[in-house]
């Protein structure tokens, strides 16, 4: 259910119940774009089945899910039909448009051309855990979590959200597990990574399918190198990549987590996922945190 996930902290002001976040999702839902609007957001039904709640409410977790739809024209497009456009003022008055009257034609060439531009649209989920005070968005941009916080704060009366922080940095905590530290029980380093180097020349390294516990990761990481990218496993149960930015990358459940689960029929899948995407992950991250040297305390 989840691939990537971002975890921010949910300031402890906010007390919405889901009936209360789901009348204010309705007045947010989700519109397609009109001939020329370039892009809109809305909250669609996580079930994915019409008229379904916006709320899901799976073993006391929320599940929500933002629909964005984008229109984009290739910019070589709208210069084109921007210059044909000062061709026919040129013609017409003898005049060359200046820079700032060609900057006004890409933006009428843009809205000209919007309406024949095709529409993608993607999801993304997004869980809160209010047990704990998390709001998780499972996307590996932090751009794209960012419009969907924004959504949310828009319509989450006195919602505050602020992304999750550690005392220690994953890149330092990579760093020493790297350089031969052994990491918490219950992690296991796995066969990727990525290094780069810090200084002007940018020099990357990356291992995929391959052991990690040699001389040669431990010397780049003395010669100064950092981890962006370590491939991790929890409790032998969920494999994923921990960026250098804390982001929870290539979620994966093992074989382990499935065993002696019944057969679910079609229409109780959704809920057989989230339970056991949430029911993993609301360990993995405590555990998690606490490898990284527990949660940075904010002061007021």
């Amino acid at each position: 259910m989840f691939k990537n996930l971002i975890v921010y902290r949910i300031a402890p002001e906010w007390t919405a119940d889901p009936a209360q976040l789901e009348a204010a999702l309705d007045k947010m839902r989700f519109v397609p774009c009109t001939p020329t609007q370039p892009m809109s957001a809305g909250w669609v039904e996580p079930r994915g089945v019409a008229h379904a709640p916006l709320v899901e409410v799976v073993d006391g977790h929320w599940l929500l899910k933002l629909q964005v739809e984008h229109k984009t024209v290739p910019g070589a497009v709208v210069r084109r039909r921007a210059e044909e456009m000062a061709a026919q003022i040129e013609q017409q008055t003898g005049r060359k448009p200046g820079k700032k009257q060609m900057k006004e034609l890409k933006e009428d060439a843009l809205h000209e051309l919007l309406p024949q531009a095709f529409a993608k649209r993607a999801s993304v989920q997004v869980w809160i855990d209010p047990t704990q005070r998390l709001l998780l968005v499972d996307s590996g941009s932090a751009n794209r979590a960012d419009e969907v916080v924004t959504q949310l704060v828009k319509a989450g009366d006195g919602l505050a959200l602020t992304l999750l922080q550690t005392a220690e940095t994953p890149v330092a905590v990579m760093s020493a597990w790297l350089a031969g530290t052994e990491p918490p029980a219950a992690f296991s380093i796995d066969r990727e990574c990525e290094l780069k180097s810090p200084d002007e020349m940018k020099s990357v390294v990356r291992y995929a399918r391959h052991a990690l516990d040699i001389e040669e990761v431990r010397e780049h990481i003395r010669g100064g190198k950092l981890p962006t990218r370590l491939a991790l496993t929890w409790q032998g149960r969920v494999s994923f990549v921990l960026s250098d930015t804390g982001q929870i990358r290539k979620i994966a459940f093992l074989d382990g987590v499935f065993e002696g689960l019944p057969k679910v029929e079609k229409d109780e899948a959704f809920e057989a996922d989230a339970a056991i995407a949430t029911g993993e992950l609301r360990q993995l991250i405590p555990d998690l945190v606490e490898a990284l040297g527990g949660e940075h305390a904010l002061t007021v």
